[in-house]
């Protein structure tokens, strides 16, 4: 009797955790370390989340020409999550490095550009039922990043062009 309770117990606490799902993670562990190892240079990560956002819009390219399957709609699916996603977290480090009026401004010109390019690639994929969520959501991340990287432009560029002697810093320093 026992036995039978414990059994029934561990099958009851054990089919939530089973069924919970996995947070994917968009970048390789080597990416990972590249990212850390970049620390708090802003301009370095910056262009390194471009590189890796970039090697995913070329994989997406690459898989857009491939004949119509099951697994190439779930390959899609699964580059556009992991390319959403690091499209919100370069986002998310932009925040960060306005809100400490970073100098990010040379690397500002190469992800307008990619920026461009992730949009052509996204606009050019077919409308698929296996990947279309994560399509809209991919769309959704990459205009929400040029918005937010134009006014970045124009804010920096203003900022800068009014505090000359804090061009190229890491974060605004308090002033004596």
């Amino acid at each position: 009797m026992r036995a039978s309770i414990l059994i029934l117990l561990s099958f009851l606490l054990a089919g939530p955790i089973y069924g919970q799902k996995q947070k994917r993670e968009p970048l390789t562990e080597s990416q990972q370390d590249q990212i850390a190892e970049a620390g708090i240079d802003p301009v370095a990560r910056v262009e390194l989340y471009v590189k890796f956002i970039n090697e995913r819009a070329d994989t997406i390219k690459g898989l857009i020409t491939r004949g119509h399957s099951s697994s190439r709609s779930y390959r899609l699916d699964n580059e556009l999550q992991d390319f959403a996603a690091l499209l919100d977290e370069l986002g998310d480090n932009l925040d960060v490095y306005s809100d400490r009026k970073a100098d990010i401004r040379p690397s500002l010109k190469k992800l307008n550009e990619g920026i461009e390019r992730w949009q052509a690639i996204l606009n050019s994929l077919p409308s698929e039922p296996g990947f279309e969520l994560s399509r809209r959501d991919a769309i959704e991340s990459s205009n929400d990043l040029a918005a937010q990287s134009k006014q970045l432009t124009t804010d920096q560029t203003a900022y800068f062009s009014a505090h000359k002697d804090e061009k190229g810093q890491d974060r605004a320093e308090p002033k004596n």
